[in-house]
């Protein structure tokens, strides 16, 4: 791996993208290693959260690596967008394992999609989160159009892509786009805190949980019907057996 650095420590993967002096822009290669670190991480049964970071004080991913796509054709720009959509951005959103984004930084047009796709998002507060692709004469290819509006509405995200602006930790806290907001040296303790709290509960559940919330925003799917089938599918697994038990023995639950 050349662009990330992948650590695993108390059941948690930290994925750092890892170009600081491209103020971690993502390139084909760095998209691809993602990919891969990510579907590792998900398979690997000591994983029980992955956090995704960049490394450096000044940026998550400050964006696409333009210089690589600049002279592209309207089909081969198509195959850009299709394929880091399908092998990243949507295997992010829809991976089994939770992932939290820990946003340090710049978070810009690809990086803000990467963010975006995690199932959260804990910002520093000097954080600065946008999506500024139109000023390039182009829009969005990784899910930005369609992600934003979900986290913060039709109305801002609109603004936000059209003035191809930045906003804030504070504003993207008020608008629901991150959870949290914390200093830079409080970032990944916070998010340890979180995958802490995350990793007390089943996993076979939180995979399912995921599976049901995702389901409500895909077109044609009724995600009612998606949680109740997750629901009646918990029964009878050993977890569900473990934590009923302990709970009506009111003692904590051990989840492997």
């Amino acid at each position: 791996m050349n662009n990330i650095l992948v650590a695993t420590e108390n059941k948690i993967t930290t994925i750092t993208i890892n170009r600081p002096n491209k103020l971690n822009a993502l390139n084909k290669e760095t998209i691809e290693e993602l990919s891969l670190a990510i579907s590792a991480a998900e398979e690997d049964v000591d994983t029980r959260v992955i956090l995704l970071t960049g490394s450096g004080e000044k940026a998550f991913v400050a964006g696409a690596d333009i210089s690589e796509f600049a002279n592209y054709s309207p089909e081969e720009g198509k195959r850009l967008a299709g394929k880091g959509q399908e092998s990243l951005f949507d295997a992010i959103e829809n991976c089994s394992t939770p992932v939290i984004a820990a946003v340090n930084g710049f978070a810009l047009g690809g990086g803000l999609e990467l963010a975006m796709a995690a199932h959260f998002r804990v910002a520093s507060d000097n954080a600065k989160l946008g999506l500024p692709e139109v000023s390039l004469g182009v829009i969005p290819g990784y899910g930005g159009t369609q992600r934003l509006p979900q986290l913060v509405g039709k109305g801002r995200a609109m603004e936000m892509i059209m003035t191809a602006g930045m906003i804030d930790a504070a504003t993207a806290h008020s608008y629901g786009l991150v959870n949290h907001v914390v200093t830079l040296e409080e970032l990944i303790p916070t998010c340890e805190k979180l995958a802490s709290k995350i990793m007390r509960n089943s996993p076979m559940a939180l995979s399912a949980a995921i599976d049901a919330v995702n389901a409500g925003y895909i077109d044609g799917t009724d995600g009612y019907q998606v949680e109740i089938d997750n629901f009646g599918s918990c029964f009878g697994t050993n977890e569900f057996v473990e934590g009923t038990t302990a709970f009506l023995e009111k003692r904590k639950a051990e989840f492997n």
